[in-house]
């Protein structure tokens, strides 16, 4: 059994760009560590990239948050530096909306192997809840965590109600 760490979108529209707010940045050396004490472990990481195009604004998405973000190409659309390299080598999910139904088919293929999936990245309401309930659907008998300095958003009270929703259908909150 192995143990599967899930980095969702820490790239630099969501930090310091286009949806970038202030804390975003608090969570990249915690991050950073639990990337390295995965590896160290001999465990696996993937990650997600938020990815749209040009015509992002023509979008369901873009339609109900109109801000052009994480372009495919674009500065904004790379991860962190801080991260970058941390992540080289690691399984990449690139992804159209919030949460990636090619990372739920991943998990659940490997389900089996799987003692316990960890989600941590940004931004907490949105894609890390996202896509920790689709890792609960696709491995249901794995331990699945959210580590709850390892995610944020603009609001506070927003990242509660997400963990809350995490809570409430068996997600471990650390």
């Amino acid at each position: 059994m192995r143990r599967l760490l899930i980095v969702v979108d820490m790239q630099k529209d969501f930090i310091d760009g286009a949806l970038g707010f202030d804390g975003a940045s608090d969570i990249i050396p915690g991050i950073a560590d639990r990337i390295r004490e995965y590896k160290d472990k001999g465990d696996e990481v993937v990650y997600t990239l938020d990815t749209h195009t040009e015509d992002y604004m023509n979008t369901m998405e873009g339609r109900n948050l109109p801000v052009p973000h994480c372009i495919k190409g674009t500065d904004g659309y790379e991860v962190c530096n801080e991260l970058k390299g941390l992540l080289d080598g690691c399984r990449c999910f690139e992804k159209p909306t919030f949460g990636s139904m090619e990372l739920a088919k991943y998990i659940e293929a490997n389900s089996d192997e799987l003692s316990s999936i960890e989600v941590c990245g940004l931004v907490s309401n949105i894609c890390v809840v996202s896509n920790t309930v689709l890792a609960k659907a696709a491995a249901p008998e794995a331990e699945i965590i959210v580590d709850s300095g390892l995610t944020s958003c603009f609001d506070p009270k927003m990242t509660e109600a997400a963990l809350d929703v995490c809570r409430s259908i068996h997600v471990k909150v650390l």
